[in-house]
Formats: C-alpha cells, sequence, structure tokens
C-alpha cells in the first residue's frame, strides 16, 4: 500500500467526529421540536398534573434543551443512549438488535443493486445507441423515477396476493420456518424493491463512466494491438471505471439504509425502520434519538469505507 494513502485515511478518519457530533445536535433538537409531551403519552390515562411533573423530574425534562443535550451527549460518549421508555430496556440493546435485521435487508440490496447497476452500465455503455441501451436506459428511468413505497405495494399485490409465490411481510414465517430458505424467501420482495432505484442510480453512473474510459487514447491502443473486445472493456476501461462508480455505490448505501426505513413499514420488516415509526407515534424520544443516531453513524462510515476503497484503487485521488 502506497505511504501517501495512511495521512488521507487519517484525516478522514479525523473529519469523521466533527460530523457525528453535528449528527447528534441536528438529532437531539429536531426530535426537541416535536410537539407533544414525552410524559403525557407514557402515562396515558394516568396522566396527572403530579404525575407528570414527578415523571418529566425522573427523566430530565425538567431541564432546558441545552442541559438536556449536554447530559444526553454525555452519556451517549459513555455507550449509554438511555432506557426506552415505553419498552424499559436500554436503547443500545433495542436498537443493535434491530439494526441487524436492517443490515441484513440493506445488505442485500446493496449488492443487487451493485451487481445488477454495473452490468447494466456496462451494456449500455459498449451498445451506446442501440436499441438494448434505449431499452435499458428507459428501464433505468423509470426505476428512478418510481416511488419505492409503491413499487413494494405492486410487487405484495401480484407475487403475494395474485400469485401467490412469495410471503408478503415479515422476516420469517409465523408457524414453522426460521431457517436460511425461509429468510431468503421473505427477503426477496422488500430486497428487490430497495435495490431497484440504487440500480439505476449506478447503471446510469457505470454507462457514462464507462463511455468516458472507452473514448480514452490508451483503450484505443489496446484495441490496436488486437486485444479482445471483452478483454478492453472488462480487464481495463471497467477498472479505471470503478474509480468513479465505488463513491456512489458508498452515497447508495446510505440511501439503501435510509430507503429501509419505510420500505420495512410496507413489507412489516422487523428491522430499525419499523422501530422508528413506532417510536416516533408514541413518543419514545431516547429509542428515536438512539435509532436515528446510528442509523446516521452507519451512513457516515460507508461513505468513509467507500473513500478508502477509491483510494486503494487509485492513489491519485489524495493529491
Amino acid at each position: 500500500m502506497n505511504s501517501s494513502i495512511w495521512p488521507y485515511i487519517g484525516k478522514r478518519l479525523l473529519l469523521m467526529f466533527p460530523v457525528l457530533l453535528g449528527l447528534t445536535v441536528i438529532v437531539f433538537f429536531i426530535m426537541a421540536l416535536i410537539p407533544g409531551d414525552p410524559a403525557l403519552a407514557i402515562l396515558g390515562a394516568f396522566a396527572t398534573p403530579e404525575n407528570v411533573a414527578q415523571l418529566n423530574t425522573q427523566l430530565g425534562l425538567d431541564k432546558t434543551i441545552v442541559e438536556q443535550y449536554f447530559t444526553w451527549l454525555g452519556n451517549v460518549l459513555q455507550g449509554d443512549f438511555g432506557r426506552s421508555y415505553r419498552q424499559n430496556r436500554a436503547v443500545l440493546d433495542i436498537v443493535t438488535e434491530r439494526f441487524n435485521a436492517t443490515l441484513i435487508l440493506a445488505g442485500t440490496a446493496l449488492v443487487l443493486c451493485s451487481i445488477f447497476g454495473i452490468l447494466v452500465g456496462i451494456i449500455s455503455a459498449i451498445r451506446q445507441y442501440g436499441w438494448t441501451d434505449k431499452i435499458l436506459t428507459f428501464v433505468v428511468l423509470i426505476g428512478i423515477s418510481t416511488p419505492a413505497f409503491w413499487l413494494g405495494l405492486l410487487l405484495i399485490m401480484l407475487f403475494a396476493v395474485q400469485l401467490r409465490w412469495l410471503p408478503a411481510s415479515g422476516m420469517y414465517a409465523v408457524y414453522g420456518g426460521g431457517d436460511l430458505l425461509d429468510l431468503i424467501r421473505h427477503l426477496i420482495l422488500p430486497a428487490s424493491t430497495l435495490a431497484f432505484i440504487a440500480t439505476g442510480v449506478i447503471a446510469r453512473l457505470t454507462r457514462a463512466s464507462m463511455l468516458e474510459v472507452l473514448r480514452q487514447d490508451y483503450i484505443r491502443t489496446a484495441r490496436a494491438k488486437g486485444l479482445s473486445e471483452h478483454r478492453v472493456v472488462y480487464r481495463h476501461a471497467f477498472k479505471a471505471a470503478l474509480v468513479s462508480i465505488v463513491p456512489v455505490i458508498g452515497i447508495q448505501a446510505g440511501f439503501v439504509l435510509g430507503g429501509a426505513v419505510y420500505i420495512e413499514t410496507v413489507f412489516q420488516w422487523p428491522g430499525i425502520g419499523s422501530m422508528l415509526v413506532n417510536a416516533i407515534s408514541t413518543r419514545d424520544l431516547l429509542l428515536v434519538q438512539g435509532g436515528v443516531l446510528f442509523v446516521a453513524a452507519a451512513y457516515v462510515v460507508f461513505n468513509l469505507i467507500a473513500d478508502v476503497v477509491q483510494v486503494l484503487l487509485d492513489p491519485r485521488v489524495t493529491s
């Protein structure tokens, strides 16, 4: 590994900390602006003025918003995200438990959109302006323009309701199942829905990057030397274009992770997205703050990984 890469990686790691600190500010104060009193939501029918005041004192909600933030931040830095008001469990335990399911969904979607997006982009580039390119471009544009939740409902209607090939919701069958095959069957529809839009974005950028590389002089030289078209495209052009493709895959990793929030709601997938929806509806602020911060931090980490991979592919990026 080139020694000049390490300072770049160190710099990117250092830049993560102010970004994460900014995320804590945004997450906390946005949640604080949500109308309603958490104590009222927790107590429900038992919400007398005395009980509400007592619970606000216990939760620290009687302090100023700035004091609440620094108290929460100090606890977070020690690995304590607080306890869920509703579930009476440590927020970190709930979030990590749910994040595993989200990671399975988002990871599968990212693999699918990366593979198909790159393949579609390469085919479109080498068949530029042909019928194959036009058809694939049309499909890609439809994919980019289609709302993911609407596509998910269509897939449920077709494959779960009409054809009855695949389950409509959940991660495992309610009765029986529970093995890897059962997981795959439940994963196909939500992962495909989540990957569809990201596939279009990756395909468009792959096509543009490949076309730019294929016009370079060294590609013409390689063809003039008699190298096969397959070797020119996949051994030379694609390797050079990959430097531009990797950052977009990193961005799409964040997209599929964020998109999992509403896709999990559509398919009742037991991940962090459906957890956040339920927590927001019940005003479980600490759980919402912990979940959003966890997802945002994961997005930052994914982009850091993409930047490091890009530098490993082409050290000139650091200059």
